[in-house]
């Protein structure tokens, strides 16, 4: 074996697949919950957007400067610090631009940056971008150790772990993501909400969620809208972490006179296209799913305006809105999950006042770590004012050391100086470190050598005592704030107070956008009584081409149809009516009146407008009769009652009512009138049964019992009659007869039956 198959082996390590699987998915699963999926609770960021906010620091993009480059900024991002595609971090930047998906946006765009529409921002080189003013408040402090450094991807340079956040961003502009096992789905807030909900929180730590929800009353979405969910269960939202908020568009009637009018919606839910929205609309009157609209028009601009036009003026508006929202986008709901890394590595699911608190811890740790870098600072800066302090008073001596001697800078530091002005005017519990009495440090000695000669005036000298007593007493401050718990709360409530001047509910775009109601309880008003009631004429072909034409025609006159085709249906009924289509599968379909085709064509296809099969045909067509009952028969002889209100069918699909199993069909579904009390059977064989219809059972869906009895053949027709009146049909030439003497064919169900009487239909059947 060669050395280099030794080494080889000394490479490879043997473990079973299944740990090797799981322990590389375990490092993927983490990798995308902590750095790709779940934002940070203290700042509100995934490191992506961090990332970003940070290039653009770095490349001195500040709200009031001037624009760079889409691509020169995400190519930045890319290079130093986020090692993925620049297509994935230009999206990321976009949406942070976009004012319909972010609350407060952080990225100021100039140029194309997408729209409510759903169109695409862009490509990268063709637009500009800048941070906003709220990005700043993120990133302020960064200077000034406020949060901990690591090294990025490739060790060259160093990024933010978090950033200093004077903004509880979190709420405020939400987020959403996927990550291995868990997802998180935060909507945004209002900002001017959430600082008086910290402000309540700083000053009652153990306040409930429940009295946090007086300052936050709910999501403010940046697209506005009217949320309708009850109170309580906001509540249990905020309190649990997880939940749901039932948000509608915002509209209004507008008055176009003479008794006429139109509905005009000005607002839509959050994240929902408006594009998309409008065809869905558009395609619920293409299928007359929705018959009281008529026509819907988008005279959008820079805002939201999208027309709806009722089909009649008698429409009530609020039945009209009710339906949308039960079948469009203009009612949609949104789903919270609050799950976070709440210290920046552990996933949780929080509530309200768990993130709020992770946010107020963190701006308690940056203020101090600003506090303690200040005071490094000044400490810094009292040290070199001492010596220079040191060197006014021993002018001269100084001045002979830098002139004449070879080494200024150690001989200043060998010299032992007069300092009785130092103990005369320090304060009692602060003296500036030094190596020995009265001696200076490296610090003191290099800033005395860098001293400019016009410093060496008596007015310098006094500004240096001023500036080192006000530097002292900041110093004294800062001392008392990092001992005291209290102080530091109200230095943060300070701040969190000038964050609300700046972007709160009295600054330009601060009001809150999402209002609140309750979603009502409105009458499900049946649609036909929203439809104005007018006269029509149904024609459905032998081929299933229906349509519809004005008015009651004669039912005589000639039609026309295409090549083949020729009349089957042909009757009158009303726009407010249901039409009832029975399959000879033994299906029964329903059809609105007012949702026909018109009459100036030749219809269309009923398959096309409900899902019967294509090997299935329509045996019967009729207009509903509520509370009217039905006579169901099959091929085979078996049968039942069934009131019409059970066979109306919601949907395509229809309703089973009679079951047929192969080779059988259904043959009969004639309507019940009112006093009939006998039925009579006919079968293929022409005998001729009566029977009482007591005996008949009445179901809403099943095979039925047995009507008549066959030896050969199956059932011809069947139908009810009143026994008084005799029993009724067309003879071969098309006059009416009437049998009133029946007790030779009356037996019981079930029977075979007689022969018919002379004169009967020769096609087995009584019309």
């Amino acid at each position: 074996m060669s050395s280099d198959d030794d080494t080889q082996d000394d490479r490879s390590v043997s473990e079973p697949l299944s740990r090797a699987i799981g322990s590389r998915y375990l490092q993927y699963a983490l990798s995308t919950i902590m750095h790709r999926a779940l934002p940070d609770a203290r700042d509100g960021l995934k490191p992506v957007h961090r990332r970003i906010l940070y290039a653009m620091r770095e490349l001195r993009l500040a709200s009031n400067g001037g624009f760079r480059k889409s691509a020169k900024i995400s190519g930045d991002v890319m290079g130093n610090y986020h090692p993925h595609g620049d297509a994935a971090i230009y999206d990321a930047m976009a949406r942070l631009a976009q004012d319909f998906l972010i609350r407060y946006p952080l990225v100021d765009g100039q140029g194309n940056f997408g729209n409510i529409d759903g169109d695409n921002p862009a490509a990268a080189r063709y637009t500009e971008a800048r941070m906003t003013a709220v990005a700043e408040a993120l990133l302020e402090g960064l200077s000034e150790d406020a949060v901990n450094f690591r090294d990025n991807y490739d060790g060259t340079l160093q990024e933010p772990e978090v950033l200093p956040a004077q903004v509880p961003n979190l709420l405020a502009n939400g987020s959403s993501g996927i990550a291995v096992g868990m997802a998180t789905n935060i909507p945004p807030h209002n900002l001017d909400e959430l600082i008086a909900a910290c402000l309540h929180l700083i000053k009652t730590p153990d306040a409930r969620d429940d009295t946090l929800l007086n300052y936050v009353q709910g999501p403010d979405f940046p697209t506005g809208g009217v949320i309708v969910e009850p109170p309580e269960s906001m509540a249990e939202t905020y309190r649990t972490g997880k939940g749901g908020f039932r948000l509608r568009s915002k509209w209004e009637v507008e008055d176009l006179g003479r008794g006429q009018w139109q509905i005009v919606v000005t607002e839509i839910p959050y994240q929902v296209q408006k594009s998309k929205l409008i065809e869905k609309l558009a395609e619920l009157i293409q299928l007359k799913k929705v018959p009281i609209l008529a026509d819907i028009r988008d005279e959008s601009a820079d805002d939201i305006r999208i027309i709806l036009e009722p089909r009649a003026k008698t429409v009530d508006p609020d039945v009209l809105m009710n339906t949308l929202f039960r079948q469009s986008d203009l009612e949609n709901r949104f789903s919270l999950n609050m799950n976070v890394l709440i210290d920046g590595r552990t996933p949780k699911v929080c509530s309200l006042k768990e993130v709020l608190r992770a946010f107020l811890d963190h701006r308690r740790d940056v203020l101090q770590r600003r506090s303690r870098h200040r005071m490094a600072q000044i400490d810094h800066r009292l040290e070199v004012l001492e010596g220079f302090l040191i060197a006014f008073l021993n002018l001269d001596r100084v001045i002979d050391i830098i002139r004449y001697d070879d080494q200024p800078k150690a001989a200043l530091m060998r010299e032992t100086w007069d300092q009785d002005f130092v103990r005369a005017t320090s304060e009692a519990d602060y003296k500036t470190p030094a190596p020995g009495e009265g001696e200076l440090t490296e610090v003191q000695a290099e800033a005395i050598l860098n001293m400019r000669l016009r410093s060496l005036r008596r007015l310098e000298e006094m500004e240096l005592q001023a500036e080192r007593d006000r530097l002292m007493e900041e110093r004294a401050n800062l001392d008392d704030l990092l001992a005291e718990d209290g102080l530091q709360w109200a230095r943060i409530a300070e701040e969190l107070k000038e964050v609300r001047a700046k972007f709160g509910a009295k600054a330009d775009g601060g009001a809150r956008r999402t209002q609140f109601a309750e979603a009502g309880q409105v009458e499900d008003v049946p649609i036909e009584a929203m439809i104005e009631r007018e006269p029509i004429t149904v024609i459905c072909s032998q081929m299933g081409w229906i349509r519809n034409m004005r008015g009651h025609v004669d039912l005589t006159q000639e039609l026309k149809f295409r090549d083949g085709d020729g009349p089957r249906f042909f009757f009158h009924a009303e726009t407010t009516d249901k039409l009832l289509i029975v399959g000879s599968h033994g299906r029964v379909y329903t059809l609105a009146a007012t949702g026909l085709p018109g009459g100036r064509g030749l219809g269309e296809p009923v398959r096309l407008m409900v899902d019967l099969p294509t090997e299935a045909q329509i045996v019967d067509m009729f207009v509903h009769r509520p509370g009217t009952k039905r006579l169901m028969a099959s091929s085979a002889g078996d049968g039942f009652l069934v009131a019409e209100d059970e066979i109306v069918a919601q949907t395509r699909s229809g309703k089973q009512v009679l079951n047929v199993k192969e080779g059988v069909t259904t043959k009969v579904a004639v309507s019940v009138a009112e006093g009939d009390d006998h039925v009579a059977v006919v079968g293929e064989n022409r005998k001729l049964l009566v029977f009482p219809l007591a005996e008949l059972p009445e179901m809403g869906r099943g095979k039925g019992v047995r009507l008549q009895k066959y030896k050969d053949g199956g059932l011809s027709d069947a139908r009810t009659f009143r026994l008084e009146d005799g029993l009724s049909w067309s003879d071969p030439a098309g006059r009416t007869r009437t049998e009133t003497e029946l007790s030779e064919w009356t037996a019981k169900r079930a029977s075979a039956g007689r022969m018919a009487p002379r004169g009967f239909p020769r096609d087995n059947t009584f019309t």
